[in-house]
């Protein structure tokens, strides 16, 4: 059955390097968790960790997922990612194509999902 209230949202994650952040997205493309993820370089992370601020070169990816799969989602980056604690932010985009959207949704559907 068809979720009217599933919509697509972005996912911000940061990683230590290129290599982690391709690795946990064709793991998440591969178990239709996201649609797509870009990866950015060379972003300069500024943050409070352990007492002391800490200024580190990090990877930012950008996850195209599903607002029903939000938790699933997430559970999967942590358990995936080389942090104890990774950056899982969650944003709910106040427009999207609907073109993309609907590739984006159908993308994230398992194998015979639309049939439902």
């Amino acid at each position: 059955m068809v979720n009217p209230d599933r919509h697509l949202v972005l996912v911000l994650v940061t990683f230590p390097d290129e290599t982690a952040a391709a690795s946990v997205a064709r793991t998440l493309l591969e178990e239709r968790l996201v649609a797509c993820v870009n990866v950015l370089p060379a972003i300069r992370s500024l943050y409070r960790w352990d007492g002391a601020v800490q200024d580190e070169a990090e990877h930012l990816a950008i996850l195209k997922g599903t607002s029903d799969g939000l938790e699933r989602l997430s559970a999967r980056i942590v358990e995936l990612h080389p942090y104890d604690t990774p950056e899982v932010v969650a944003v709910d985009p106040a427009f999207v194509d609907p073109r993309y959207a609907a590739w984006a949704l159908a993308a994230t559907e398992a194998p015979g999902d639309a049939d439902r």
